[in-house]
């Protein structure tokens, strides 16, 4: 994403602050630091000295692979350091076990609830969870065999290790592997429709479109009727995946069709991402925080169960019906809980909906996802791209500068 931002320079409106640290718990809320570079495994007192150099000799491992990949070459002493085909293939956790990095309270796991403020759900301080959870940052419970479609396979992993590695220290007031915008994530769409009308395009707000305009003789797409009344037509139409439109009966041609509402949920064994920010993006108020735990989940019991338990794990939760937060403080202070005091909190579900193609000429964008790094979206949005325009290059680099944007405004 932060490539595409500079490609496309909608970085003009926005503003960025790094994610100061990520950390995993021992499933009583007690915090420790992911090392997820050279400096910090080293310094890292929690990892003995054997696991600190099986991470090492596994990203350079890494690293060796990726070189070769890129056409670096072999690896030393005329050996090569790619790592096979076989291996690429197999899922990662396989992979991480073959190398030395098997966790060593794999047994207890299911026992155990820890986090990785920023990044995803972990379970245990050692270097295979590390990898698996908090830089490679997989979704999903990757030793449920019941769920294969959700198993990270090796070659994804190492695209993923090489993205978080590249991101580490690449701004000088950004030591870390993310950065979060200012006054939220709300601002990248904000920042890209910006760009988009500078560049000539028009998008209007607060205007419902009620239904599609039918071509009577062929069935086929040709514009949309908005709410004002007002028709608008195009050889194509991008929509959301949460309309449907409806297959027309039997032996009949109508002129419109009223939108539906997608209702298809994916069920899948799931990781829950946490995510803490500060008043200093704008999000809150000082000396608060705002934190975000998100889950993809089988129903609603089962998210509010997860999510519940992160909540019990990471805040002190005042009793219902307390007397105020001067009497929470003071238990917290009495029983030596220092946890965050929990001041409000807020549940709501988002059905992860797919686009029913039923119509030639529309062409449907996916639902978001957990994604902390946008990939499965922008792979998407390139791929319609693709299908609008053909062979032409996705977000090609722009040569004006802000200010001969400003002028385009003008003009």
């Amino acid at each position: 994403m932060i490539d595409l931002i500079l490609k496309s320079e909608v970085n003009q409106y926005m503003e960025f602050k790094s994610i100061d640290g990520s950390f995993i718990s021992d499933g009583e809320g007690n915090l420790e630091n992911v090392p997820d570079s050279r400096s910090t495994i080293f310094k890292d007192r929690k990892l003995s000295f054997t696991e600190k150099n099986q991470l090492m000799r596994f990203f350079k491992l890494v690293q060796g692979h990726l070189e070769v990949a890129a056409g670096g070459g072999g690896g030393e002493s005329g050996e090569s350091k790619s790592i096979s085909e076989q291996d690429l293939e197999s899922s990662f956790v396989e992979f991480l076990s073959k190398m030395g990095l098997s966790p060593k309270l794999k047994s207890h796991r299911s026992n155990s609830l820890s986090l990785s403020v920023s990044h995803s759900f972990l379970f245990f301080a050692i270097p295979f969870w590390i990898i698996l959870y908090a830089i490679a940052m997989a979704d999903y419970d990757q030793e449920n065999g019941d769920v294969y479609r959700s198993v990270l396979k090796t070659k994804d992993g190492i695209e993923r290790l090489a993205l978080y590695h590249s991101s580490v220290g690449r701004f000088p007031n950004a030591p870390g592997a993310m950065i979060y915008p200012v006054y939220g994530q709300g601002e990248l769409p904000q920042a890209f429709c910006r760009r988009a009308a500078v560049k000539g395009c028009i998008y209007v707000l607060r205007m419902p479109v009620n239904s599609l305009l039918m071509d009577k003789a062929s069935g086929s797409y040709k514009g949309v009727c908005l709410a004002s009344e007002q028709e608008l037509f195009s050889h194509k139409l991008i929509l959301a995946p949460s309309f449907v439109v409806p297959s027309p009966p039997p032996h009949s041609s109508p002129d419109t069709r009223d939108f539906g509402s997608a209702n298809t949920t994916e069920k899948l064994v799931t990781a829950i991402h946490v995510l803490q920010l500060s008043s200093n993006v704008a999000v809150c108020p000082s000396g608060m925080f705002l934190t975000y735990l998100s889950a993809i989940c089988e129903d609603d019991i089962q998210g509010n169960k997860l999510l519940h338990a992160a909540i019990n794990v990471l805040f002190h939760v005042p009793v219902s019906g307390s007397s105020g937060d001067h009497n929470s403080s003071e238990d917290q202070s009495e029983t030596g809980n220092e946890k965050p005091a929990l001041l409000w909190s807020a549940v709501y579900t988002q059905e992860l909906a797919k686009f029913q193609d039923v119509l030639d000429n529309i062409i449907c964008t996916p639902m978001p996802d957990a994604s902390p790094y946008y990939h499965d979206l922008l792979g998407a949005t390139e791929k319609v791209f693709q299908e609008l325009y053909s062979g032409e290059e996705f977000f090609p680099k722009s040569t004006s500068s802000e200010e001969g944007a400003g002028q385009e405004r003008e003009d």
